[in-house]
């Protein structure tokens, strides 16, 4: 049976940076791995946005901004670009689930501006359903009915201050000990 672990937290407690780590330590023991992480873009020490990127080709986008002209949703003070979100966060989820070889697929983050795709959504549906293993960032507050029901059915660990280091060798063993037992 895959991993099912969902990751949530606070805002700015560190998921995505767990998620680097999680990254890195995966490279290092060869894992095929594929999806998307998420990363704060500041300016003068102000957040003002977030890119995404592709885990495996490293092509990335514009998640959300500021200053996004284009038409499109927002949440919060974020203009989320839907088009950067499918054409590299959408397609890094379907093509890594596409190649057999993809072993470990990585979700960063399943919230509230990544669920305004309907494309996003029916790829996360896809995973869900697939046999590889996922670990997924969550929003923590989310009330979306596909967060919900991660919620109910993965292993959902809180990153705190307290644990957030400890977590990719912890997140590590789960999957060495999942895999050698298939």
């Amino acid at each position: 049976m895959p991993l099912r672990l969902g990751l949530t937290g606070q805002p700015r407690i560190g998921k995505s940076t767990l998620m680097k780590k999680v990254i890195e330590r995966l490279k290092v023991r060869g894992v095929v791995m594929g999806g998307m992480l998420t990363v704060d873009i500041h300016e003068g020490g102000q957040r003002v946005g977030f890119s995404l990127e592709d885990i495996r080709t490293g092509e990335q986008g514009i998640l959300a901004h500021v200053d996004l002209i284009r038409a499109g949703p927002t949440v919060g003070k974020y203009t989320v670009n839907l088009t950067d979100l499918d054409r590299i966060g959408t397609r890094a989820i379907t093509e890594a689930l596409a190649r057999p070889e993809t072993q470990v697929l990585l979700i960063d983050e399943i919230g509230p501006m990544e669920l305004k795709s309907r494309q996003f959504v029916a790829a996360i549906e896809k995973a869900l359903a697939s046999d590889k293993h996922l670990i997924l960032t969550i929003h923590q507050r989310s009330a979306h009915e596909l967060v919900q029901r991660i919620k109910r059915t993965f292993a959902i660990t809180e990153v705190t201050v307290a644990n957030r280091d400890d977590l990719p060798a912890v997140i590590m063993e789960a999957l060495w000990e999942i895999s050698n037992s298939e």
